[in-house]
């Protein structure tokens, strides 16, 4: 068996190439083995990966393949029984094997060993176009013993779990679906939101694509417990790959008896319709949503009613994140004492999370609830690649965390005290070369462009917040308009409508309560300590140190600066973009000297 990781990150990095080389070397050596796609396994940076299993063997892997590579490798496997283990990072198999290989197990990789993987069990072991595969490893237990339980019973047994939705609120799921379940009327709706539009997030696209029947089999059972005979997986257009596999696995859930006017001869009729977004980021909210699958413009409205009162086409409706929709046959199969020894009290289980920015191993991970930032980013990420700044949760609706905040449980209540939230799982890792100025326009220019327009607060208070920042990184403020920006926050968070106006402005207020030196330098002095605001940069190069090797003329993509090899080079500034690209270079290779390349700022003059 060889497996290639073929979700949207190996695919990316050349999986399918790799797939192809796989395929041709067999053919040409006439080998028997088969080639299986599976998901993503979670440490995105070693993508592509490929892994070999002989019959008896444990299972070894191989990281960041090239086509060349991974054939070379399989003509050493089968053709002259070397494993060829200088190339393999870690092996799948038991512990015991460890020694026989030389390989730590894969779990034991520094970015894997602190996690707990519940709802990412299957990624990137089963092929995610088999139902076969998904049953082999226990799929559809928990809608069986839903069935033998019955529906309340199931909303008693989460109840006991002590899941909160994974979607960023934090609201207990149970109670929601008690609402929808007492609510009067037959016709229900359950809805899987895999709106997922946040900069730097791919958990839900990433679970989908890896291990699509776990989230339909969630579907299925939050139907059945709230009486529903309709489901929704309402996903972003974009993302073709995941919404091929969904449509692969409902087609074979229906072929099993899985759905249908009555799902494995239980009485129970329930059907999954796959309905596309634009991707506008709004609708990630729950009226919007709703109002985007009956054809009109996402829009939200106000609330109440509740959607579990009256939500699509005025029915009770519920609507679930991807993940904790992933999460619940994990807790009918296992049971909920299983499943609240992870986590602490009061926030059971597990999260994933997109681990993004500047740090050494990004990726997709899981970990139990209450652990603390720094184990995610140090222990698991490897650490920032330059000094340590902040972290971005929640995505552009989060918060801006400083070094100060590291040892902070990852909780829901915890993270919000802090300014933050748990957002649906995005978490961007900022070193010293990030201004926090520049990050805040960058989330605000974000929320600004994807608000409906609908209320005063949002529509009006983004586009002034913008403007202010904009002036920031211009040096055109003053330091009034700090407090200015404060205010003007603090207002559209209290005054929107939805929660994409009431979290807007928490980059800005985030920020600014941990780094408003920084905006006090750009406002007094039109210094950017970062030297990322364009307009307070100036490059120049230093003619007493540059030895002429050329890196900075290589990577300059306006061809703005000129020089023979080892002679002094210069910068033609009228055809400088001020990329950063030629400082960059200067800076860590060692070619070049000791930064060579300045970026000058109005505090400094080169």
């Amino acid at each position: 068996m060889i497996y290639i990781g073929a979700a949207t990150c190996g695919i990316a990095a050349g999986a399918l190439d790799v797939s192809e080389s796989v395929r041709a070397t067999l053919a040409r050596h006439n080998i028997e083995a088969r080639v299986v796609h599976v998901g993503c396994i979670g440490p995105c940076y070693l993508e592509p990966l490929m892994d070999i299993a002989l019959p008896g063997a444990p299972r070894i892997s191989y990281a960041n393949m090239t086509p060349e590579l991974a054939a070379r490798i399989v003509e050493n496997q089968f053709l002259r029984d070397d494993p060829s283990l200088d190339f393999a990072v870690a092996h799948l198999g038991k512990n015991g094997d460890a020694e026989a290989l030389g390989l730590p197990p894969f779990f034991e990789l520094p970015m894997l060993k602190s996690q707990v993987r519940l709802v990412l069990r299957n990624c990137g072991f089963i092929d995610p176009e088999s139902i076969d595969h998904y049953i082999a490893n226990d799929g559809y237990k928990g809608i069986l013993h839903a069935f033998n339980i019955g529906a309340q019973a199931v909303i008693d047994e989460v109840r006991e779990a002590g899941i909160r939705g994974r979607g960023g609120a934090g609201f207990p799921t149970f109670k929601k679906w008690q609402f929808c379940r007492n609510a009067p009327g037959e016709d229900k709706y359950i809805i899987c939101n895999c709106s997922e539009g946040d900069p730097g997030a791919f958990m839900n696209r990433s679970l989908i694509e890896s291990d699509p029947h776990c989230v339909l089999e969630g579907l299925l059972i939050a139907g059945y417990a709230i009486g529903a005979s309709h489901g929704y997986v309402y996903i972003n257009s974009d993302y073709k790959l995941a919404i091929a596999r969904l449509n692969v696995g409902i087609a074979q859930m229906k072929e099993y008896g899985l759905l249908g006017d009555d799902v494995l001869g239980s009485g129970f009729p329930f059907d999954i319709i796959v309905k596309e977004g634009a991707g506008a980021f709004v609708c990630g909210e729950e009226t919007a949503l709703i109002a985007s699958i009956e054809g009109r413009r996402g829009m939200p409205r106000s609330r109440p009613p509740f959607p579990a009162i009256s939500g699509l086409k005025q029915k009770p409706t519920i609507i679930n994140n991807v993940e904790t929709l992933g999460t619940l046959p994990n807790i009918l199969r296992n049971g909920a004492t299983w499943y609240r020894q992870f986590g602490v009290q009061g926030n059971y289980g597990t999260k994933t999370f997109s681990l993004t920015g500047k740090v050494r191993r990004p990726g997709l991970i899981e970990v139990p609830l209450g652990i603390k930032l720094r184990e995610i980013i140090e222990g698991i990420g490897g650490g920032s690649w330059r000094p340590f700044k902040a972290v971005q949760t929640g995505g552009p609706s989060g918060g801006c965390l400083s070094a100060e905040y590291l040892d902070l449980p990852v909780e829901y209540e915890a993270m919000a005290n802090a300014g933050s939230i748990m957002g649906s799982g995005g978490m961007i890792v900022l070193d010293e070369d990030t201004c926090v100025v520049d990050l805040a326009l960058y989330f605000l220019h974000f929320t600004q462009a994807e608000s409906c327009g609908k209320c005063a607060p949002c529509r009006v208070g983004t586009w002034h917040m913008v403007t202010l920042l904009e002036n920031m990184s211009k040096g055109e403020s003053r330091p009034e308009d700090i407090t200015r920006l404060q205010v003007l926050g603090e207002t559209v968070k209290r005054a929107s409508l939805c929660g994409l106006g009431q979290t807007a402005p928490n980059p800005a207020l985030t920020t600014l309560r941990h780094f408003r030196n920084e905006y006090l330098e750009h406002a007094k002095e039109g210094y950017c300590a970062a030297a990322v605001c364009k307009d307070l940069v100036t490059y120049s190069i230093d003619a007493q140190r540059c030895n002429g090797c050329q890196l900075c003329k290589n990577v300059c993509p306006t061809n703005a600066i000129s020089g023979v090899r080892a002679e002094v080079h210069t910068i033609d500034l009228n055809r400088c973009i001020k990329c950063r690209a030629c400082y960059e270079v200067c800076r860590y290779h060692p070619l070049a000297g000791n930064a060579v390349v300045y970026a000058s700022t109005r505090r400094t003059v080169a």
